[in-house]
């Protein structure tokens, strides 16, 4: 009997003694990271993108890079409804081709015209420019409108990697090359005259 109360006495204390096991617990300083936002979903917050048709994977990362910057006014609409919408100190309604008597390509040449030299021209006044050109297209895109726009959009990015050039900080990418925005503009303008498609071919070759 003695016996088998030591055994169990010998047990109790084998128990008391192991460790507590370790329960795991989050402190306050413990972050857990948040799923990143795509650039899709960050385009579909934009105040300007006011549609639910889905945008190029191109104009969806466009929209999401301009959507903390650009401005909208919900009370005046221009092209398609989407809202009015400002960068830096250029509001799309006042640089609107579509309320011009004139083609969209005649509108670009002479509203967005360069200085001479080139390298003088305010790249920050381009740069707002086509940014509400970029974001009024996504708007269109996001409610399956007209894409009349591209034309003095991609005639915008053709100035902006010019002034870029001249400025001696020219862009990387492919797609922002000089020779393949003038393409672009070339190619979305067919019904455009040809003195103006010849204008658009000579100013690319003018980078100083």
């Amino acid at each position: 009997m003695r016996a088998s109360l030591s055994i169990v006495s010998l047990l109790a204390g084998a128990v008391a003694a192991a460790p507590a096991p370790k329960i795991p617990f989050v402190t306050a300083t413990d972050v857990i990271p948040a799923p990143a936002v795509n650039a899709r979903q960050s385009a579909s917050q934009a105040c300007f993108v006011i549609g639910s048709e889905t945008l190029p994977k191109e104009v969806s990362d466009v929209a999401a890079a301009l959507a903390s910057s650009v401005t909208c006014d919900k009370s005046a609409t221009t092209i398609a409804n989407v809202p009015d919408v400002t960068s830096g100190s250029t509001t799309f309604s006042s640089i609107d081709f579509s309320q011009s008597s004139q083609t969209a390509l005649q509108f670009a040449l002479s509203k967005f015209a360069t200085a001479n030299p080139l390298a003088d021209t305010d790249l920050q006044t381009f740069q707002d420019m086509l940014d509400v050109y970029q974001a009024t297209e996504a708007g269109i895109r996001s409610v399956g409108g007209s894409l009349a726009i591209k034309v003095p959009k991609f005639f915008l990015e053709m100035q902006v990697s010019r002034i870029q050039t001249a400025q001696g900080n020219p862009p990387t990418a492919a797609g922002l090359q000089v020779d393949h925005l003038r393409d672009k503009v070339l190619k979305n303008a067919p019904r455009e005259s040809k003195d103006l498609l010849d204008q658009v071919t000579q100013l690319a070759t003018v980078l100083s």
